[in-house]
């Protein structure tokens, strides 16, 4: 999906008509600003064909200066913090779109541009270093994870109808997964090295806090095997209990922490 292209068409039919409508009661001084931010643009564009993105994102810092408070200058905006994004300047792309949500909500891409903040922030977690070194999401850091969900979750309770939100509300799910998984990988880290009391809590915390995700059986199973660490025999059975209620085929109950394969989601 190319989805700085998506929006691109309705910006510029909106602003070919605003031009339209003020064209007659403009003065030629009025004009100019906008008239040369239409050539930047055009500049800008160019650049962004040829694959300069660090250029472009200079010119077009220069239209949203010369054509602040039009359409031209939202979409020069948007298009800085999409560029920023591919360039992977999370930073740089969140403060652009941060800022054209605060100075446009009531513009016709606000749903795109609440899209591309989630994806910032989404694409934030599978890092190139990551990505190379087959690193999980749910491993590295969560913040960004929670902060694209917020993202898309705006999104998806705002726009419901929007072209965006069946590719936000999958990502939501992704994003649930991984979270649930990350706590998952805490409680096994710690179980591993004997910590049975801060297992059986992050193991707890995976299952309330996720229960609809996958990562449940083997909460669930670290939670039987710390309490049984723990000489816990009670809170062991109880949690045997409704593993097997759950998951009576589980492999854990017979292979133990053997029985966890790759992760489900992968890029």
């Amino acid at each position: 999906m190319n989805v700085s292209r998506l929006w691109r068409a309705v910006l510029l039919a909106l602003l070919a008509t605003a031009l339209q409508l003020s064209g007659c009661s403009s003065t030629p001084s009025d004009q100019a600003p906008l008239s040369t931010g239409e050539a930047l643009y055009k500049e800008a564009r160019e650049e962004m064909d040829s694959g300069n993105f660090a250029a472009a994102i200079k010119t077009l810092a220069r239209v949203e200066g010369l054509a602040a408070g039009s359409l031209l200058a939202q979409q020069a905006l948007l298009d800085m913090a999409y560029l920023n994004w591919r360039l992977g300047e999370r930073a740089q792309a969140l403060s652009a779109v941060e800022r054209f949500i605060k100075l446009n909500p009531s513009s016709p891409a606000l749903d795109y541009a609440l899209y591309l903040r989630g994806l910032v922030n989404f694409n934030d977690n599978l890092g190139l270093m990551g990505s190379l070194a087959g690193q999980e999401l749910s491993e590295r850091d969560q913040r960004a994870s929670r902060d694209a969900w917020e993202a898309f979750k705006q999104l998806v309770d705002r726009f419901p109808d929007s072209r965006y939100t069946p590719d936000a509300r999958l990502r939501m799910d992704y994003i649930v997964n991984s979270l649930a998984e990350y706590e998952v990988h805490v409680a096994r880290y710690y179980f591993r090295r004997g910590a049975y009391v801060a297992a059986a809590n992050r193991a707890q915390q995976a299952i309330s806090q996720f229960s609809q995700t996958p990562s449940v059986e083997e909460a669930l199973y670290i939670l039987i095997a710390s309490y049984d660490k723990l000489e816990m025999p009670g809170l062991r059975d109880a949690a045997e209990r409704v593993l097997r209620q759950n998951f009576p085929e589980s492999e854990y109950l017979t292979k133990g922490l053997l029985a966890r394969k790759t992760p489900w989601y992968r890029f």
